[in-house]
């Protein structure tokens, strides 16, 4: 196999989509997220466990879900711009599949409105809150106002709310779960006074991977997962109360060795993610190994002295957990998988582009 190549573990994943159904008490709360893998085949491997709904970035993302089959999908990226008329075209190309948009700007509720009353349909909306990230979202003090204001807006069916707590990084379960639980009384007492008032928000999306098994504790609400369905060596450090294994790694080839303890792999900058830091891969059987440098085709890593006796040799082929897996998985055109330590099938990561069709 040529280095470096990202490489899937089957049976890793099936694990990890089993326990997160464990976790979620069933299949059916699970609205998990498809921008870890972005692959028509992991959909459909959840989709073999009963989930049916899944979360996306792109449109792209959310035409892979359709044509799998899914039966709810959710783009969770503000709606605007060409990405209007897109929508459109996905949910009138995919009509067995519900789509819903989120949004937390009344001008551009209104154009999806007018584009979506023009075309004499209607566009499923979930209202995206703020609920402490500050990236996208409503803030709480205006979500109920804002709600009730963006449901009287034609083409627009306002159906719940989307509430994503991507800042919850404690590695303290208890910390985390007393985070989540105060989010969660907001969000209650919002979503009750919405539905008292007549207003539709029978859909709440909480969480990811870090939050949602607290979410599950305490409301019975969508739960939407991600990273931990292939799980890489960030999250698995952070967040040691879950049991997800990291179900994916870069092989790579020792290229040249400086000295008694200093080596290079063929994998630089194009081949892993490069938002972590300093460590951006952890080598198998070689954890302590650290980053010297890397560069675009190049990592320099060094060992201490004690274990300098494992010092590798040009060609060896050596294994990398990313450590963040999900804009790994994007530099690489096609997967193979492993099964039973042997190769059985290589899984296109169908949604690498923004645009497949549509």
């Amino acid at each position: 196999m040529v280095s470096p190549q990202l490489v899937y573990y089957k049976e890793i994943i099936r694990e990890n989509i089993q326990r997160m159904i464990s976790y979620a008490k069933g299949p059916k709360r699970l609205w998990p997220h498809v921008k870890t893998h972005k692959m028509a085949e992991v959909v459909k491997l959840q989709m073999q466990y009963g989930i049916d709904k899944f979360k996306c970035a792109t449109i792209a993302e959310a035409e892979m879900c359709a044509a799998a089959g899914a039966g709810k999908v959710t783009l969770a990226y503000p709606l605007v711009g060409p990405n209007i008329p897109r929508f459109l075209t996905l949910a009138k190309t995919f009509p067995e599949t519900e789509f819903f948009a989120i949004s937390d700007c009344t001008e551009q509720v209104e154009l999806a409105g007018a584009a979506a009353a023009e075309g004499k349909t209607k566009i499923q909306m979930l209202m995206d809150v703020d609920t402490g990230q500050h990236r996208t979202g409503v803030p709480m003090e205006q979500v109920e106002t804002l709600y009730r204001q963006w449901a009287q807006i034609p083409g627009i069916s306002m159906r719940g709310l989307h509430c994503y707590d991507g800042h919850r990084h404690e590695s303290d379960y208890e910390v985390r779960n007393r985070e989540v639980t105060a989010l969660n009384e907001q969000m209650d007492r919002i979503k009750n006074a919405l539905k008292s008032g007549g207003m539709d928000c029978g859909v709440i999306i909480f969480g990811g991977t870090p939050s949602f098994p607290c979410h599950q504790k305490l409301n019975g609400d969508y739960l939407s997962p991600g990273t931990c369905v292939i799980q890489d060596a960030g999250y698995a450090a952070a967040y040691p109360d879950l049991p997800f294994e990291p179900g994916a790694a870069v092989l790579t080839r020792v290229i040249s060795v400086q000295g008694e303890d200093t080596f290079t792999l063929d994998m630089g900058t194009k081949a892993v993610a490069t938002d972590p830091s300093p460590e951006r891969a952890v080598l198998a059987g070689m954890e302590y190994a650290r980053t010297v440098l890397q560069n675009e085709e190049h990592w320099v890593v060094k060992i201490p002295p004690e274990h300098r006796e494992d010092m590798p040799k040009v060609g060896d082929v050596m294994f990398a957990v990313p450590v963040h897996v999900c804009p790994t998985s994007a530099l690489y055109p096609s997967v193979p998988v492993i099964e039973k330590g042997k190769i059985t099938d290589w899984w296109e990561v169908t949604a690498r582009n923004r645009k497949l069709s549509i």
